[in-house]
Parts: C-alpha cells; structure tokens; sequence
C-alpha cells in the first residue's frame, strides 16, 4: 500500500470519527517510549463476524516476553482470541485493559488471549512490556512480531484486529477496531464456541 493510499484511509477513518489504527509503514513502526495517550474513540458496541466455514490461518511467528520463538501451533486445543495491535495505535491500547479482563476472567484450559504486537524491531517487547506496567494489564502475556507485518499478512490496513481461531487453528471470525472485550456479548460468543467445540468432541 502506498503512501497516499495510507494518507487518504487514516484520513476518512478521522473524518468519520472511526478512531482506528491505521497500519504504518515499517520504519514508522517503532516509536520509543510508550506513552498514555487521552482516549480518541468510546469503545465501540461489539460486532463479530462469524464464518459459515472456518477459515485458515496464515502462519505467524513471534517471540514472548523472554525472546522465545512461537508460532500459533502452540495453542493448538485452544479457543484462541487473537488480538493483533501496537502500542502506537490509541484504539488498541484503549481496550487493551478489557481484554485483560477478558483473560482474567476466562482464560484457561480451554480459551486464551493471545495480544499479538506489532511493535517493530528488536525494542517492541520493551515497549509492550511498559505500555502494560502503565495501563495495569496483569493477566495477558506479552507476544511481539518483531517484523511488523503480522496485520498485512492478515489481510487488514486498520489496527486493532481480532480473530478468534478454533482448537484446530482455524479462523471462526474476525472483528477489525476496538471493542470493549469485557461485556456480555463476548462472553457468550466466547462460551457459544467452547460448547460447540465439545459438542463435535462428544464430550
């Protein structure tokens, strides 16, 4: 995507009251310091699209808090809500505390969070990890794609973005711009795909 094609989206999305994150270029992906910034948008009410039939997911690799290497292999057996966000984008870290809530709440043997940042180079988990100490998340884990182009591998120029995978690492559906993670709508989505999962496992 160029330039003006990227100038004249995150232009419509500010005129429109939107209050999404457009995906930058790749040199503009790492910051410095995180900061608090004021909220720029209300949390939006929660719209999920679901899929007739599950979709793949592209490959995703990116490492955690302590430089380990993963992929979404690793939650395979897991209902998997993926949050794909930077530290950059004000939608993201806006809902970021209720999808800590989210974790806290639900998170287990059967469902996690996986906060996906695409804080670029070798300083993002730097800058996740102070974002999280500012804002009090506690409960999710820290994932960093130090490349930055785990939203164009998606498919997605707006930032956050959220998919929820099934235990079989395929994509259910997607919502694109923020939510707010901790409401009563979620939550009988998230225990709506646990049922059916055990349902097919005749459990």
């Amino acid at each position: 995507m160029n330039r003006k094609l990227i100038a004249a989206v995150a232009g419509a999305a500010v005129m429109a009251g939107a209050g999404l994150g457009i995906v930058q270029s790749r040199k503009s992906l790492h910051t410095g310091a995180a900061t608090i910034e004021p909220a720029v948008s209300s949390l939006t009410s929660f719209k999920f699209t679901t899929y007739a039939t599950p979709k793949p997911v592209v490959p995703l690799a990116f490492v955690d808090d302590a430089g380990h290497r993963h992929t979404l292999d690793d939650f395979r057996g897991k209902l998997v809500l993926l949050n794909v966000w930077a530290t950059w984008c004000p939608p993201c870290r806006e809902e970021m505390p209720t999808l800590d809530r989210l974790q806290e709440k639900m998170g287990g043997a059967d469902f996690t969070v996986v906060p996906l940042s695409i804080d670029a180079g070798d300083g993002g988990v730097a800058l996740v990890r102070q974002f999280y100490r500012q804002a009090g998340v506690k409960h999710l884990p820290i994932f960093n794609d130090r490349t930055g182009t785990a939203a164009e591998k998606m498919g997605t120029v707006v930032l956050p973005a959220t998919l929820l995978i099934d235990r079989d690492g395929r994509e259910i559906g997607r919502t694109v711009g923020p939510a707010n993670w901790n409401s009563t709508e979620v939550t009988a989505l998230i225990q709506e795909q646990l049922d059916r999962s055990l349902v097919r496992e005749g459990k």
